[in-house]
């Protein structure tokens, strides 16, 4: 058993990324929270996405773009909702370091950042890979009669 951020896998889990979802998210939100999650996902990881592809557009140095590579791979992420904790908090912490970092709109990169610290705590909700992959499974046993 292994430990990671001071928790343990269950003995009968493949692996420690399967415990440590399960641990995080014991279920994945349906219904309105559940899209609301995924209209979040679907706006941070477009956003995400297409402003990374901007910024490369410009030419920039190689330092920010290794930033903006690293956020298209968390806006892709956060499209389709695999490993959005890690993801959301990828991309939370690209975003704090260009708040301080480089010049633009301030308020964009605060909400864009927040959004995706948001996303990292609440999870993907049920309309994603996350939830296909890591979600409880339903068993059914039949009778033998």
């Amino acid at each position: 058993m292994s430990l990671f951020w001071g928790l343990r896998a269950h003995p009968k889990s493949p692996n420690l990324t399967q415990g440590l979802m399960r641990r995080l998210f014991s279920t994945f939100a349906r219904g309105l929270p559940g899209t609301a999650l995924l209209i979040m996902r679907l706006v941070a990881g477009t956003v995400l996405v297409a402003r990374a592809i901007v910024m490369l557009g410009g030419g920039p140095k190689l330092g920010p773009a290794i930033l903006q590579v690293l956020a298209i791979v968390a806006g892709l992420l956060l499209l389709v909702g695999l490993w959005t904790p890690i993801a959301g908090a990828l991309a939370a912490v690209i975003y704090s370091w260009d708040i301080f970092s480089a010049p633009g709109d301030l308020w964009t990169k605060i909400l864009l950042g927040t959004l995706c610290a948001a996303l990292a705590l609440l999870g993907p909700g049920a309309w994603s890979v996350d939830a296909r992959l890591f979600g409880w499974k339903r068993i059914d046993v039949r009778d033998r009669h």
